[in-house]
């Protein structure tokens, strides 16, 4: 069975772009939110397998959505996302319990290790 992931970005260009990445390599894009928000409700809601986190986003950033996810489920697989110069941020994110991050352009076979990785 393909593994779950919810996409979170605010830019639609890059959850089209990852999603596309996903599906050919087998993966199921169970959702896609576009805010921090929207991530932590249809993370709720879905139970992904896994969840690709944008950092920089509106009404909740990535880091607080990640964190709000931890809280309802503690072995939530979150990936963040980040464009470059992002680093502290991704520290903050890693010590909030991310998995891994990915850096922005996309590179498909950086993103494929990574959530490989991820899941285990």
């Amino acid at each position: 069975m393909s593994k779950k992931i919810l996409i979170v970005d605010d830019a639609a260009f890059m959850r089209m772009m990852i999603k596309d990445i996903l599906t050919k390599n087998g993966y199921e894009v169970v959702g896609e939110a576009a805010d921090g928000l929207q991530a932590v409700e249809k993370y709720n809601e879905l139970h992904p397998d896994l969840v690709t986190m944008d950092i920089t986003m509106p009404e909740m950033d990535g880091i607080a959505a990640l964190k709000a996810i931890k809280t309802t489920d503690p072995n939530a697989t979150v990936i963040m996302c980040s464009a470059m110069g992002q680093q502290a941020m991704v520290i903050d994110a890693i010590q909030a319990g991310a998995k891994d991050f990915i850096v922005k352009p996309f590179q498909a076979d950086r993103v494929i290790e990574a959530i490989q990785k991820a899941l285990g």
